[in-house]
């Protein structure tokens, strides 16, 4: 869909450099104009994956639509937690929608394709590189009202997406983690930041 398609996330579009176009598997709605983000680290520990699980599942309750990035750790307990209370959530992939990466979350990609929706701004066969992540994390912030983080280290993607939600002047909040855990060096960060 392109930017003057009515199905395009008026969020979205309010941000300085919203993607010309988006390919989609699934649909998107006006109700994910009421969006947050949830985002963190990879590899994350049980109480990050509880957090994002738990604070998706509560929000998608309330009626909000979950973001995330459908990688491994955080993102896909976010889009598990949405499910999980029969909300919609959207996953923004890093590559085109030819190829799941994670190839481990196909199952996930399927369920979310069924009840939200997958997207990117790269054409069908784009691999996952990590070039793409940077424009990703903007699509992620771009998408939400606001965006958490759930246990980011200091070099994390999920900084990215804060400071990119913090430039389209959305609400950015973090999870508390361990005071001695650097799983939580970046979360603490942006706390202590304000």
């Amino acid at each position: 869909i392109h930017l003057r398609d009515e199905r395009y996330p008026t969020v979205l579009k309010q941000i300085y450099d919203p993607p010309p176009v988006l390919y989609v598997k699934g649909t998107l709605t006006k109700k994910d104009n009421l969006s947050m983000s949830i985002v963190g680290s990879r590899g994350c520990s049980l109480y990050g994956q509880e957090q994002s699980s738990r604070f998706a599942h509560f929000l998608s309750s309330a009626g909000f639509t979950i973001s995330s990035g459908m990688a491994r750790g955080i993102d896909t307990a976010a889009h598990q937690g949405a499910l999980s209370a029969g909300g919609r959530t959207i996953a923004v992939q890093c590559c085109g929608l030819g190829h799941i990466f994670p190839p481990e979350n196909k199952r996930l990609f399927e369920l979310i394709s069924k009840s939200g929706a997958c997207i990117i701004e790269l054409p069908l066969d784009f691999e996952p590189l990590a070039a793409n992540f940077p424009a990703r994390n903007r699509i992620i912030a771009g998408l939400s009202l606001g965006t958490i983080v759930v246990e980011a280290g200091l070099k994390s993607g999920a900084l990215l997406t804060a400071n990119a939600a913090m430039e389209y002047n959305r609400e950015v909040m973090a999870v508390p983690g361990k005071i001695d855990s650097p799983l939580s060096k970046g979360s603490h960060q942006l706390i202590k930041q304000g």
